[in-house]
């Protein structure tokens, strides 16, 4: 099984922390694809910067496609992914879906610790968008301006598990997500620090893909993710446009555990 996993920023800082977690969750037997945005900003905290960001991971994607079985959208707030569902014939998992999900079959109530105030908001709609807001207990964010997007864990790790106690006792929440990929692996820390169930968005991501993988479903040919209809383009990477001008995109062609994805 082979699993590409883009980093929808240029921060190759946080690249790093996703591979680590990354390595650290997948079953053995899986690869893993590591890759960056090759334009972009260096942390994504705004509507428009997740428009950027769905772009540069569509970008990534092409680059690769054919050689990868599943692909793991490495940000939260899932930068293009309702996109390139429709675009790749392979599961493709969001960070925030994918921990979303985990939060669900562990508790009612989850709260979402973020690295930044902006990103609330956005936050907030991606979880309606989802249909969860009756689950949303709280978002609690950094307030301080960040030093360096590689090292807001060892930067902040004293208020973040103060605000992860905090979402518990003050407001409810049955889980506690960290949210963002500067935070991978934060989840392994706090576990034993927090008392109800921390959700870390990269593994959960990881291994909710690979279980998409070995169900092997096959892609939408109908439906609101059925791939794009060609039509004349410009402008767009050579390997963007030649997957926009295939009738049929078939991502993976080779054969696992006897199953052709």
């Amino acid at each position: 099984m082979r699993i590409l996993v883009v980093n929808p920023n240029i921060s190759e800082s946080v690249t790093e922390l996703i591979h680590a977690e990354a390595l650290r969750s997948v079953s053995p037997g899986t690869s893993l694809t590591m890759a960056t945005a090759q334009f972009g900003v260096a942390y994504i905290e705004t509507r428009f910067e997740a428009l950027v960001g769905g772009y540069a991971t569509a970008c990534v994607a092409a680059e690769h496609q054919g050689r990868f079985d599943g692909l793991v959208v490495a940000a939260f707030g899932d930068p293009g992914l309702a996109g390139l569902k429709e675009l790749f014939n392979v599961p493709v998992v969001g960070m925030t879906e994918a921990a979303l999900a985990s939060a669900c079959l562990l508790g009612q109530r989850f709260s979402i610790i973020a690295i930044s105030h902006r990103i609330e908001a956005w936050y907030r709609e991606c979880v309606a968008a989802s249909g969860l807001t009756a689950r949303l207990a709280s978002v609690r964010s950094l307030q301080q301006p960040l030093r360096d997007i590689g090292s807001v864990q060892e930067d902040h790790a004293a208020r973040l598990e103060e605000m992860s106690l905090q979402a518990v006792r003050e407001d409810g929440a049955d889980v506690i997500i960290v949210a963002g990929a500067p935070l991978a692996g934060l989840a392994r820390t706090l576990r034993d620090r927090i008392p109800v169930p921390v959700v870390d968005g990269v593994s959960s991501a990881i291994r909710h893909c690979e279980s998409l993988v070995a169900l092997a479903p096959t892609g939408a040919a109908e439906g609101s993710f059925a791939r794009p209809p060609r039509k004349p383009n410009r402008g767009l990477p050579p390997t963007l446009a030649a997957m926009l001008d295939q009738d049929e995109v078939v991502a993976c062609s080779r054969t696992w555990s006897g199953r052709l994805l």
